[in-house]
């Protein structure tokens, strides 16, 4: 049987909670003031005449921007030569928990995704997911915060391009809000990485992006194609 948080009359809990929130507030506070440190970066210059392989062919970084002043970009990973299955489950996360940038490019800022990959191999991939974000390949490119970087952040200056921010690593996670949301629950993410009490469930970590074979959410993309198709049509 699963363990089971502590059951007290509800009290208690209204008097544990709000010692809680207290805390909360204070991270709250805290990421405040991390935001408004990360306004007060310096920028620096990176070449917008890099060009990228997207939809149209090669497109420079600073087309990219689409008449905005701000482009935030988020790297995939690509496996060469590897089915869409095998490609990262981590990236896979990324991705499909964003994928409407509305509110981004109401304040000025478009959203794209570029992937490691060559495009004409990544193509049928962002069209089999629906990934409805421009994507554009970096394969082979090196340009200084170009080519590196996870997360990162532009500022277009008229015909110029600067870099403002990146982040990797559990950065990556503000593009998560599954995790976000996981984390209010009373299991958590359930990884073995968490300090939960003895007996809460957690399995490896990421290990649950991925279930018989396929990263998670290829199976929801699957699930009409399995459905209209004979098995004499379903090849994929």
């Amino acid at each position: 049987m699963t363990a089971l948080p502590e059951i007290v009359d509800r009290e208690i809990w209204l008097e544990q909670r709000a010692e809680l929130l207290v805390r909360e507030k204070a991270h709250t506070r805290a990421g405040s003031a991390l935001a408004a440190a990360r306004r007060r970066l310096p920028m620096t210059e990176v070449d917008g005449t890099v060009e990228l392989t997207g939809v149209r062919g090669p497109t420079r970084v600073l087309d990219m921007f689409e008449g905005r002043d701000q482009l935030l970009v988020c790297k995939h990973m690509w496996s060469l030569g590897r089915p869409f299955e095998d490609q990262c489950r981590g990236c896979t996360a990324t991705v499909w928990n964003f994928q409407d940038a509305t509110y981004l490019e109401a304040r000025g800022v478009t959203f794209a995704v570029w992937c490691q990959g060559p495009y004409a191999e990544f193509a049928p991939f962002r069209e089999f997911m629906g990934y409805q974000a421009p994507w554009y390949s970096v394969h082979g490119v090196d340009a200084p915060g170009i080519s590196d970087g996870w997360i990162t952040c532009y500022l277009r200056v008229g015909d110029r391009v600067f870099q403002t921010y990146e982040t990797d690593g559990r950065g990556v996670e503000a593009m998560m809000p599954a995790l976000q949301l996981l984390d209010l629950t009373v299991y958590g993410r359930q990884e073995d990485w968490e300090d939960s009490p003895e007996g809460w469930p957690q399995d490896p970590a990421q290990s649950w992006f991925r279930r018989d074979g396929r990263p998670i959410p290829q199976w929801k993309v699957l699930k009409p194609v399995v459905e209209e198709a004979s098995p004499v049509d379903f090849v994929r």
